[in-house]
């Protein structure tokens, strides 16, 4: 029987960070927890990235997983939001370096085709795909529903030898 292996799946946001943990057995995957890193709009910049950071070490300190994903960020018609979004996205990457976890990133088409099928898909439809890949998951959050997205779309593309760690 094959090794579980913790894949932590974070979909990074400066208001609302979704996060997603699955264990990976073979080809079994098993929801373990997700949530939403909601960093007060009242702070300042550096202060929201701290939080970020802090909470996202935290995830890793508390459910040590061996690898993570991260969606990447795309580039639209605003490069001011890019550029926050990008900014979110470091610190969420910084704390899992931190912590010793290798870190994937995925565009967020790929996220998509990995895990409904099309890479054109509407958040509602993942959300819908990703319930039923997890039925343990219950209801969540869009944000935690991307990241634990993230997290499956990591577990079909991460190679196994990257892991540094050993099973939890």
């Amino acid at each position: 029987m094959s090794t579980p292996i913790r894949i932590l799946g974070i979909d990074p946001g400066l208001r609302h960070t979704g996060w997603g943990i699955i264990e990976q057995t073979g080809a079994r995957l098993v929801h373990i927890a997700h949530g939403v890193i909601e960093a007060p709009t009242d702070l300042s910049m550096a202060e929201r990235l701290g939080h970020i950071f802090e909470a996202v070490g935290e995830l890793a300190r508390h459910h040590e997983p061996h690898a993570a994903g991260v969606e990447e960020t795309i580039v639209n018609a605003n490069p001011r939001s890019a550029l926050k979004l990008g900014q979110a996205r470091g610190a969420a990457m910084a704390a899992l370096a931190m912590a010793g976890v290798p870190v994937a990133e995925f565009a967020p088409r790929q996220i998509k085709l990995s895990v409904v099928g099309t890479g054109t898909a509407d958040k509602d439809q993942v959300k819908f795909m990703v319930q039923r890949l997890l039925p343990r998951a219950g209801d969540m959050k869009l944000d935690a529903a991307d990241a634990l997205a993230c997290a499956i779309c990591a577990a079909h593309h991460l190679p196994m030898q990257r892991i540094k760690k050993g099973a939890a």
